[in-house]
Parts: structure tokens; C-alpha cells; sequence
């Protein structure tokens, strides 16, 4: 079985060393993991190829030694170059994750194969339409938001006129229904917003610095996850 059919985007964590604290990639990712994450993405907006590749790895051992290598997807934000020469090297990278101004989904899938993990961040207020239109054959999820303006990704949901356009949990419930493929919302989410993201009928969640930036990142993941689990339930 492929990492695609065994994706699950429900806990996901976006990681980069500056969202750390100075605390290693490898431990904060061993500590959402054990919380019950179930899927990493590596994204640095300051690392070198090398630094990002070496991160990479960092994040690759984590998910080995939590003897989740099979079942949680790591992928790299936008740098299709680094998951490429990240495998050559030995690094279980399993896909990339990319925005529409960034790598097409098309040379994603060229390059990585039929097995990799592909997933496609659209401008916040194109998604519906793009959804609606778009060919979503070669992408694996939709990643969504912001929720709320986040300083993480100071230009997520930036609309031509420089203001930020969020999603409303109405947004998101539209998306739901519209889209073929699974939707991860993210973009400041906190755990009281856990609950009503989950009634929208959306896959997942992504946070950056309520895990990363957590004083205990264990024990901040193992609440959003017990949260989702619970509003899922429901």
C-alpha cells in the first residue's frame, strides 16, 4: 500500500527550525507523534536546499524511531527540488505539498511517481471555484485557510489589495461538499476553534505555532488530537 492510500491529513503538523524555539525539528516531531499526529510537513522559508534537506532527514528519523514511517506522510512545503534529491540520498520523503503560483501538480507527479503525496494549497478566495473546476486527479488533499491570520505565514490568504481573507466556518462547510478530494484546514487554529472545524465535514487540521511553539509540545498536540477526536465522535 502506497502512502496516498494511506494518507491521513485528521492531526497535521507544519515544521521548520524557526518555529521551534531552538528546541530540534526531530524532537518536537517526536512529541506530536506521540500525541497521535499523523502527518509532518517540513517548511522553511529561511533554510538553504542543504539545510532544508538535512531537516528533512531530521524529520524522517522522528517519524522512524516513532515506528510510524508506514502510516504518517512527510512531506516538504513547495521544494520539489529538495523532495527529490532528498530520496536520492535515502530520505523517505513522501511528497510535497505546493500552492498554485508554486511547482505544478503535474511535475510533481512527473518527477516523485504515482505513489507520492501531492498536495495543493489555493489563494483563499479562488478555492471554491478552483475546486469546482479544476482537474484534482493529481492532487491528494487541499490544504485551506487561513482560520485566522497567522504570523507563521504572514501572506496566507493575502488578496490583491493586501487585506487578509479568512475562512468562515460557512467557507468551509461549502468547501466540504464542493471538493473531491480530502480538505486540512489551517491558519492560527487554536483548540477552541477544533470543535466547530470539525462540524464542517473537513478532514483535518494544520497548525504551525500551537504545537511548535507550545512550552510542552506533547502535551498541546495531544489536546488539539483529543479535541478533533472528540468533535468527530460527536
Amino acid at each position: 500500500m502506497s502512502m496516498r492510500d494511506a494518507l491521513d491529513i485528521s492531526s497535521y503538523l507544519v515544521i521548520g527550525p524557526e518555529n521551534t524555539c531552538g528546541r530540534p525539528v526531530g524532537d518536537v516531531i517526536s512529541a506530536a507523534l506521540a500525541a497521535g499526529f499523523t502527518c509532518v510537513q517540513v517548511r522553511s522559508k529561511v533554510c538553504s536546499a542543504r539545510e532544508l534537506m538535512a531537516c528533512t532527514d531530521e524529520a524522517a528519523r522522528a517519524i522512524e524511531r516513532a515506528g510510524a514511517s508506514e502510516k504518517v506522510a512527510l512531506l516538504i512545503d513547495d521544494r520539489l527540488d529538495v523532495a527529490f534529491a532528498a530520496r536520492e540520498t535515502g530520505v523517505k520523503v513522501d511528497g510535497v505539498h505546493v500552492g498554485q503560483s508554486d511547482v505544478p501538480v503535474e511535475a510533481c507527479r512527473k518527477l516523485l511517481g504515482p505513489d507520492a503525496v501531492v498536495g495543493l494549497s489555493a489563494r483563499a478566495d479562488e478555492m471554491l471555484e478552483y475546486v469546482k473546476t479544476a482537474d484534482m486527479s493529481l492532487v491528494d488533499y487541499l490544504g485551506v485557510g487561513p482560520l485566522h491570520e497567522t504570523p507563521t505565514k504572514r501572506d496566507c490568504g493575502l488578496a490583491a489589495d493586501g487585506t487578509i481573507i479568512t475562512k468562515s466556518i460557512d467557507d468551509l462547510r461549502e468547501l466540504a461538499i464542493a471538493s473531491p478530494v480530502p480538505i486540512v484546514v489551517g491558519g492560527g487554529v487554536k483548540v477552541a476553534d477544533i470543535p466547530l472545524v470539525a462540524q464542517t465535514g473537513v478532514d483535518g487540521f494544520f497548525v504551525v505555532s500551537a504545537v511548535c511553539g507550545a512550552s510542552d509540545p506533547e502535551a498541546a498536540a495531544r489536546e488539539l488530537v483529543c479535541a478533533w477526536r472528540e468533535a468527530k465522535a460527536s
